[in-house]
């Protein structure tokens, strides 16, 4: 039976806009569990990206609670929704936001030890890690306006990782990538769900949803629907078959 990590209860999210209340998410009752690609679609403006934030702290629910391994995370300040985040969640934006005065290693290290004061350690583990997605020591010691769009990339997936986040989240993380870097960067993330990495990936593109075990469709900010895939396997007929299915019986 699968371990649950995260749990949402009557998750809501509004604000007031021109006098009138906006209402982006609506009395989400939510289950995610460890070890899963969860994958959530869904038109512009269903409130994809604010469910992201909401379940990794980054974002407050107006109603609701959030709990993270037994612990509501909803109830938490600022201060500890920050401590949360740094010690469970890894972060992969569409916008890399490197830091062009520090060389690639640096930029991870740098995210590493904010919550770790090893650095022969959080070395070790970065050069794992740089070695995994294919990033080669030279290109480690270059800055980020020295490598390309796909490179960079799988540099901001590896600093993601460098804490060892329970969850790594990823928003539209191919968005601003052509089709072969892009391909490279669903490739890197499938890798690490593969060896038991959970994943929670907000995407419009079909070929990056495939990658997901689990695809949440939402629709004016509520789950309209569902779709469980199982693992990824490059090739399979069946899996697009029954994605396509979904999402037009979704209105996608």
């Amino acid at each position: 039976m699968k371990k649950v990590i995260y749990k949402t209860e009557n998750l809501s999210k509004s604000f007031s806009s021109g006098g009138a209340m906006q209402h982006v998410l609506k009395n989400i009752d939510l289950e995610l569990y460890q070890g899963d690609f969860t994958v959530i679609m869904g038109a512009s403006g269903a409130g994809k990206s604010t469910l992201l934030y909401a379940l990794s702290g980054m974002d407050t629910p107006t109603l609701g609670a959030i709990t993270f391994g037994g612990q509501v995370i909803s109830n938490l300040n600022q201060d500890g929704l920050s401590i949360f985040r740094r010690e469970h969640c890894g972060f992969v934006f569409q916008q890399i936001y490197l830091i062009d005065s520090m060389s690639v290693l640096d930029n991870v290290l740098c995210a590493g030890l904010l919550a770790s004061k090893d650095k022969k350690a959080l070395l070790r583990r970065a050069r794992e890690l740089f070695q995994a997605v294919g990033i080669s020591e030279e290109t480690q010691r270059k800055f980020p306006t020295q490598i390309s769009g796909g490179e960079a990339q799988r540099v901001g997936i590896v600093r993601a990782l460098i804490n060892s986040p329970e969850i790594l989240f990823a928003d539209e993380p191919t968005g601003a990538l052509n089709s072969k870097t892009g391909l490279d960067v669903l490739d890197t993330l499938t890798k690490f769900n593969e060896q038991g990495q959970s994943v929670v990936m907000v995407t419009h593109d079909m070929r990056s949803a495939r990658r997901g075990s689990r695809i949440l469709y939402l629709k004016d900010g509520a789950i309209l629907g569902e779709c469980n895939l199982g693992r990824y396997v490059r090739g399979d007929e069946k899996r697009h078959k029954k994605l396509s299915a979904f999402l037009v019986e979704m209105g996608w």
